[in-house]
């Protein structure tokens, strides 16, 4: 008998899906079953669904195409919440299958029993439940469709008996793939947005991950309007190679030059970015927004003009309607501020005269280094994020993802299973943090399991370490943010991984080059300095307020070394490197 299972296989594969995250579950058994018969889609079997989730959105952000995560009924789909939330708010296209209980015991308090309907709706663009056989494989295509079109997750609700109902015949639809379109603004906004840019005399370009495919376009009107270029972190990645015109990154982990240039103009255009902290927007400049998702436009700061359209092709008939810009004053003065910040920070990502610990700049700065042309890169949240955005060095081939909107601590390892499952071939290093890798640990066993050279860079000081630095900013003494770690090196190795422990520069790039080199999963776990502090672009008066207020509590809570060591960590090195 051919079963609702076996369409729904037949549904995703005709989709383009080749690979299913999950784990198994005894209400997805008629899934998971019709998986193994097929023999052609692959199970990637992680050790906790939330993983799943997380890799599935990995591969869908680098390849642009659906993937699919599955959870059994209850907490099993229960776990897959937070990577979900990761998918949608980062715009890629997941499907997410989520089994239930008995369709018949539903509203009984039953063994497992949960609404995932209500529970995945606001990590979603699509939620529904499935319940008569009749409703497939028609609203597993909406779904589908629904995911692929507003790039974001939908989620298919199927109690269990559901997959194990004849399927009859299904009419098969053409591959649903997103459909290509132009999408740019009429003629009179474009004119609009012209008068307004040719009359500034200083514009700046904001940039985001909206200018993914548009590098091109990105660099005409840069050279146009003589305008610096200044991205925010999802931009990183399209936006700050062969670009003559990049200022650097803004916001809390960007530094000087990027706000620098913003505040000094008076027109910002923002490419195709929902950079969400206002206080890093222009106090006195006219605001030009370019956005395909019109419902963004003027959410972070008022815009004198809203444009809806995407930016390549917003860019390309915007283009003739704009004047060759003569003074290059602005430009070079904001280009200027830029190569005196990136020296500064390249002053600071050194050997340190291998002096212990090590500095997570040096870290950073290798690994970049000595990684591959085409590498992801995936850090994660907190200060692995903060480095990777100053230190990595993005070259139109290498990739840099993770959980930029959501921010959830974890996502490293697991979006490394995404990354590597989708491009077994291409070098895949995580970036990791010691809380974070140590939070969904278990899926080292994954990489080993499904034979992942997923390299793994332990950025291991014993902290919350980006939580630290926001309770210096706030005036508060550090309190339940210090970690007991293990050696990580030694676990990994146990699990069969290739670990090494490294506690002195003069160690590390050799280390390294050893794990990049190695046919097969590799950790290093690096002992960082747990003290360095990374410097916001603009100090506001109430956080140089919050670090004098935490230097006064930490001594007189009689922690004073900790203020030594921070001195040491971070002036003694300026004053002396």
């Amino acid at each position: 008998m051919r079963t609702i299972a076996d369409t729904i296989v037949e549904t995703i594969k005709d989709a383009g899906v080749e690979r299913v995250y999950g784990l198994p579950g005894d209400s997805l058994n008629g899934f998971t079953d019709a998986l193994r018969r097929d023999g052609e889609i692959a199970w990637q079997h992680v050790r906790h669904e939330e993983s799943a989730a997380f890799a599935a959105a990995a591969e869908a952000n680098l390849t642009g195409n659906l993937t699919v995560c599955v959870g059994s009924c209850g907490p099993g789909n229960t776990h897959l919440l937070n990577g979900l939330f990761d998918a949608n708010r980062s715009r890629v296209p997941v499907l997410a299958i989520a089994a239930q209980i008995p369709g018949a015991e539903i509203g009984s308090g039953y063994f497992q029993e949960t609404h995932p309907q209500e529970l995945f709706r606001e990590a979603s663009v699509y939620c529904e439940m499935v319940s008569y056989p009749e409703q497939l494989p028609y609203a597993l295509e909406i779904a589908i469709r629904t995911a692929v079109e507003k790039r974001g997750v939908a989620v298919l609700v199927v109690p269990g008996e559901i997959f194990l109902k004849e399927g009859g015949d299904r009419r098969r639809c053409a591959p649903i793939t997103q459909v290509a379109k132009l999408v740019r603004p009429t003629d009179e906004f474009l004119e609009q947005a012209a008068e307004l840019l040719n009359d500034a005399k200083k514009v700046t370009i904001l940039g985001g991950a909206g200018v993914e495919g548009a590098h091109g376009e990105l660099i005409a009107i840069a050279e146009r309007l003589k305008a610096p270029v200044v991205h925010a972190l999802r931009g990183k990645e399209f936006i700050e190679y062969d670009n003559p015109y990049d200022v650097g990154m803004t916001g809390l982990i960007g530094f000087s030059s990027g706000y620098r240039a913003i505040e000094d103009s008076d027109a910002l255009l923002m490419l195709g970015t929902d950079f969400p902290y206002r206080q890093f927007y222009p106090s006195k400049a006219k605001i030009v927004q370019v956005d395909i998702r019109g419902e963004n436009l003027g959410r972070r700061a008022p815009v004198d003009l809203g444009l809806v359209g995407s930016v390549k092709d917003t860019v390309q008939a915007l283009l003739p309607l704009l004047k060759e810009r003569k003074n290059s004053k602005h430009l070079e003065s904001s280009v200027a501020d830029y190569q005196k910040a990136r020296k500064g920070l390249n002053d600071l990502a050194n050997n340190d005269r291998n002096r212990q610990p090590i500095h997570p700049q040096y870290v950073a700065k290798l690994i970049s280094d000595l990684a591959s042309e085409d590498a992801v890169f995936i850090p994660d949240v907190g200060s692995p994020t903060v480095w990777a955005a100053r230190y990595l060095k993005m070259n139109g081939e290498r990739r840099l993802i993770g959980s930029f909107t959501h921010g959830s601590m974890a996502n490293a390892l697991p979006q490394g299973i995404g990354a590597q499952s989708a491009f077994p071939d291409r070098q895949v290093i995580a970036l990791s943090g010691d809380g974070g890798l140590a939070m969904l640990l278990g899926e080292l066993i994954t990489l080993q399991q499904l034979k992942l050279p997923v390299k793994i860079v332990v950025f291991n000081n014993s902290s919350l370490n980006f939580v630290e630095l926001e309770m210096k900013a706030a005036g508060f003494v550090n309190y339940g943010t210090g970690l007991a770690n293990p050696n990580f090196a030694d676990l990994a190795n146990a699990m069969g991984i290739l670990g090494q422990r490294v506690e002195e520069p003069d160690d590390l790039e050799n280390a390294l080059q050893v794990a990049f080199a190695h046919d097969g999963p590799a950790l290093v776990d690096v002992v960082t300095a747990r003290q360095e502090l990374s410097i916001p672009p603009t100090i506001t008066a109430a956080q140089a307020k919050g670090f004098t207020l935490y230097s006064l509590r930490t001594i007189m809570s009689g922690r004073g070394e900790e203020l030594l060591d921070l001195a040491e960590t971070n002036l003694f090195r300026r004053l002396f490197s």
